[in-house]
């Protein structure tokens, strides 16, 4: 029969494992504590009439030939605590997890063992973040590492920082199973949820019985939740939680928790107001201040994405623009390195101002470059007929590359649109005769402006002429390779110059593939521009 080894386990640091692998049939054991690779156990799997796995980081083996009967689980089941509303599980004073999969009758038939661990590190590129006492919310895919995370946050808040910390703990995989909590936590109180439906009602509890400064939660995912975190927020408590969702995006469009984020509404703009926006006269528009100041995007265990400022971010983003976020990494000497991205600080207020009208409507400003120096790359728009403060509006804060220049003698390109062009204004024959490029917009709208702006780099455009004539086969045969392109993830392709009656063939293909499509330049260079809707 085998036994654990408990002094090998301690002298790898995995000394909580011992708990989670006595309870386990004493035939899976060999294999397990044979491995090399044994601290980088996931998790233990087992179901009814299959072979027993164990998952680690570097992939799944199996740990016997012999099938897992319903004694195994039974062998298992007793020797843990009881299974509550949501089938999970634990071990006394662990941090492990022990899940159950039931039949139609109730009964167990698969479980999963879950290995937790209080990892030391994890917070590092956000420790900054965490002590400035704002509130944080952490995004991730299941797995990712957001509880393991949350318990050092509790640890560092309660020991280090001494504030006074409150856990909601909803499955105990936080503080570990039993009524005293695991040392992972350090000095934070922790508090138990009798059943998952309930996880608002003992957070509020934890505000007015408690006294808290920090609250911390685990896996938000309900609309009594986020109105429960925004309670403890306007109290002035700060508030570290999870949720589940890859981006920010993700949580924005997310009806059930976007209020985390400010929340959205629909917003019908008057005529005036939408002619002066130079939108739709229906908008999406952020509700109210955000219940967390920052949230962080967790990538993998030593890279995240933080976005500081949430309000001014979600503006960004309702304004059809994608803000970079701050990307930091832990490089193999335990050093933070801010690789990429550019963050939005709460100091930059001067640089991204805000306005609220009546109805507490928020509008962010995006900060203008002319400052920015001058490059060989840069290339120099002068718009005529378009609202200049419109344009830069819509120009992507990190991209440099584009400047708005009011002198024709300075500028790359002359952008316009097709009335302004026919009036055949002095400002046109002028860019003619210097031979700038003048680019006609069909419409003078944010889709086309943007599409424009999102393309245009110096040197991208061909020198386009009619240098030989063109198949109405291949012209076709052109714009199906760009619509693939399209498809497959380009921005946009812009075809060879044609003449109208192939560039109307070409735009009713694309329409037939879903794909937009414009004519965009001026004759004999006149083409046409396939894009995603």
């Amino acid at each position: 029969m085998s036994t654990i080894n408990i002094e090998g386990l301690k002298a790898l640091g995995e000394e909580d494992l011992a708990g989670l692998l006595s309870v386990m049939p004493a035939r899976l054991l060999d294999v397990l504590q044979n491995r090399e690779d044994f601290g980088d156990l996931l998790e233990i799997v087992m179901d009814v009439g299959r072979l027993p796995e164990a998952r680690f980081l570097g992939g799944d083996i199996f740990l016997s030939e012999q099938e897992i009967s319903e004694d195994d689980l039974r062998h298992v089941t007793e020797q843990i605590g009881e299974f509550g509303q949501d089938n999970r599980a634990g071990i006394e004073r662990t941090l492990h997890r022990i899940s159950a999969i039931r039949n139609r009758g109730g009964k167990v038939v698969g479980i999963t063992c879950r290995v937790g661990r209080a990892v030391f590190g994890t917070i590092k590129p956000v420790e900054e973040l965490v002590r400035s006492g704002k509130s944080v919310l952490l995004l991730g895919r299941p797995g990712v590492g957001k509880t393991t995370m949350l318990r050092e946050v509790s640890r560092i808040l309660a020991d280090d920082v001494r504030r006074r910390v409150i856990v909601v703990d909803t499955s105990n995989e936080i503080a570990g199973d039993g009524d005293i909590p695991h040392r992972g936590i350090g000095h934070a109180r922790r508090m138990q949820v009798p059943t998952p439906v309930l996880q608002h009602d003992v957070m509020i509890e934890a505000v007015e019985n408690h006294m808290p400064e920090v609250i911390i939660v685990d896996e938000m995912g309900t609309e009594l939740e986020a109105a429960a975190a925004r309670t403890i927020a306007e109290r002035g408590v700060q508030l570290i939680a999870t949720a589940h969702g890859n981006t920010l995006q993700n949580l924005i469009m997310n009806p059930t928790l976007s209020d985390l984020v400010g929340g959205l509404e629909s917003v019908i703009l008057g005529d005036e107001e939408a002619r002066r926006r130079r939108t739709q006269k229906t908008i999406l528009e952020r509700k109210r201040p955000p219940t967390f100041d920052s949230v962080v995007e967790i990538k993998s265990w030593g890279e995240v994405a933080i976005h500081y400022d949430v309000a001014s971010v979600v503006d960004v983003m309702l304004r059809g623009l994608q803000p970079r976020p701050e990307v930091r990494k832990v490089d193999s000497f335990g050093g933070v390195k801010v690789e990429e991205g550019v963050a939005i600080f709460p100091s930059d207020r001067e640089q991204y101002p805000k306005s609220t009208d009546a109805n507490h409507r928020f509008h962010v400003n995006v900060p203008d470059d002319q400052d920015a120096p001058v490059t060989e790359q840069t290339v120099f728009v002068c718009p005529f007929g378009i609202n200049r403060s419109f344009i830069q509006g819509l120009l992507i804060r990190a991209d440099a590359t584009i400047r708005i220049t009011d002198n024709i003698e300075q500028a790359d390109v002359l952008l316009t649109t097709r009335i302004h062009y026919r009036r055949n204004a002095k400002l046109v024959k002028s860019a003619q005769d210097l031979g700038i490029p003048v680019h006609v917009l069909r419409k003078n709208t944010k889709l086309q402006v943007q599409q424009f702006l999102l393309g245009f780099r110096k040197g991208s455009r061909k020198k386009h002429t009619y240098s030989k004539p063109v198949s109405l086969e291949d012209a076709m045969q052109e714009a199906q390779d760009a619509v693939e392109k399209v498809w497959d993830g380009e921005p946009y392709i812009e075809l060879e110059p044609q003449r109208s009656f192939i560039r109307r063939q070409q735009h009713e293909l694309a329409n037939r593939y879903n794909v937009a499509s414009e004519s965009v330049g001026v004759e004999p260079q006149r083409r046409v521009m396939v894009f995603r809707r």
